[in-house]
């Protein structure tokens, strides 16, 4: 057993949410109604196929057999039993999922999907993935951030930078990079060669203003000073370290993942609910010219350097993954509900399912809650739709600018009436 897998056998337990940051990850596990819930990093989205078919197995031997896709493109593994924390740590370990137990629940970033294969980012930030991601696991620093601590590598079309991420790095068209953070409206314009190394710097600057301020602050935006501030302090520690760069505004971003379809040299799929059985799994990476992109949109995005890309998708579309950009899948989304979360008071699930064809093609995507923590919750215009205590669900607006509307709907079948009353 490697060393990590030995550490892992006292160390993985279920943690309650009231101790702190309780974020899952592969050390420690989150106990959900269905059994415990490891949540694996996978920074970028990227796995070797060999990485995936490694996850396919640990969720069928050990697990409910099934991948579950989360909104910053990790894989879960649900329905684990209790004393297979050892096992899972050794099987993840060996496949090169866990490099480092320090560090194993933050390595959260997301990266553009489509960097470097359909030619619309201005550079391939898989560079700046893979920096980042050693300098992470490096700094002895890190460790202290929360599970809930988000990085963004963008490759200059806005995708991840519009997904409020806590440090965002996005190529500019002027061969440069600029750094973000939080919601702050401006950013520090640097240099492509040292974006890494500025994501760790701000990260770190972040750190020591939480320790500063005293309070258990998880993510930039809930700093008692503002995000200017602590891009000034940043600015600082770049200048310490010899590293140019001057404050400018901040681009905009957007939150709409890549279509399903053929896109470049990449073909994209949607995954329902972000729940892949293991036929499908093996699907993808049967399908695969070498690696499989995970997207925080809970869809799949494969290199298809020499396959034929239309053969590929006709394939997938056969298990049931979206390859219709029209697919009114695209605009649901849902959290575990019941019987997984105890939480929960519907089964989300089946009830979205249920609505699927009420559901108007061009209007807001929906979001289905089973209580008001909306776990998983997208970022971007949308309607919630939740469960309320005494049944059914409440709907109300998230629109970027508008004040909330809200309506219940008693019954899924009733959806589009509801959807007419808070959106006409």
């Amino acid at each position: 057993m490697s060393t990590a897998a030995q550490r892992a056998s006292t160390q993985a337990t279920a943690v309650p949410r009231d101790r702190g940051d309780a974020c899952p990850g592969t050390l420690r596990l989150h106990a959900a109604d269905d059994g415990a819930l490891a949540r694996v990093r996978v920074p970028g989205g990227v796995l070797t196929v060999r990485q995936a078919k490694t996850l396919v197995d640990v969720a069928e031997r050990l697990g409910d057999g099934d991948l579950h896709l989360t909104s910053r493109g990790n894989a879960q593994v649900r329905g684990l039993p209790d004393g297979c924390a050892g096992e899972l740590a050794e099987l993840l370990d060996a496949a090169g999922l866990l490099p480092s137990r320090g560090h194993e629940r933050v390595r959260n970033i997301v990266a553009s999907p489509l960097s470097g294969l359909d030619g619309r980012g201005v550079l391939d930030v898989r560079p700046w993935l893979t920096a980042l991601d050693a300098a992470l696991c490096a700094s002895e620093a890190a460790r202290a951030l929360s599970g809930r601590f988000l990085f963004a590598l963008d490759d200059g079309r806005g995708d991840v930078a519009g997904l409020d991420a806590d440090v965002t790095v996005r190529a500019t068209v002027d061969g440069g990079a600029e750094l973000a953070l939080g919601a702050a409206g401006e950013a520090l314009h640097i240099g492509v060669e040292e974006a890494a190394r500025a994501a760790l710097a701000a990260a770190e600057a972040f750190l020591e203003a939480a320790r500063t301020s005293g309070a258990r602050v998880w993510r930039v935006d809930e700093l008692s000073s503002s995000s200017d501030e602590l891009l000034d302090a940043v600015g600082r520690r770049l200048r310490a370290e010899g590293v140019r760069h001057e404050r400018r505004d901040r681009e905009t971003g957007r939150t709409s993942g890549p279509p399903p379809g053929v896109l470049g040299a990449g073909l994209s799929v949607h995954v329902p609910l972000g729940r892949l059985s293991a036929h499908q799994w093996r699907e993808l990476t049967q399908v695969a010219a070498g690696e499989l992109r995970l997207t925080p949109w809970r869809g799949v995005v494969l290199p298809t350097h020499g396959t034929d890309p239309d053969e590929s998708l006709a394939r997938l579309s056969a298990t049931g993954l979206v390859t219709d950009p029209g697919s009114p899948w695209l605009r649901v989304g849902a959290c575990i509900g019941r019987p997984g979360c105890a939480k929960s008071r519907e089964d989300v699930r089946t009830d979205a399912a249920e609505a699927l064809d009420t559901i108007e093609p061009r209007g807001l995507p929906l979001y289905w809650s089973g209580c008001e923590r909306r776990c998983g919750h997208p970022r971007g215009d949308h309607v919630d739709v939740v469960a309320a205590p005494e049944g059914g669900y409440l709907l109300s607006t998230a629109v970027s600018g508008r004040q909330p509307r809200t309506a219940s709907m008693d019954d899924p079948a009733r959806l589009a009436t509801a959807l007419a009353a808070i959106t006409s």
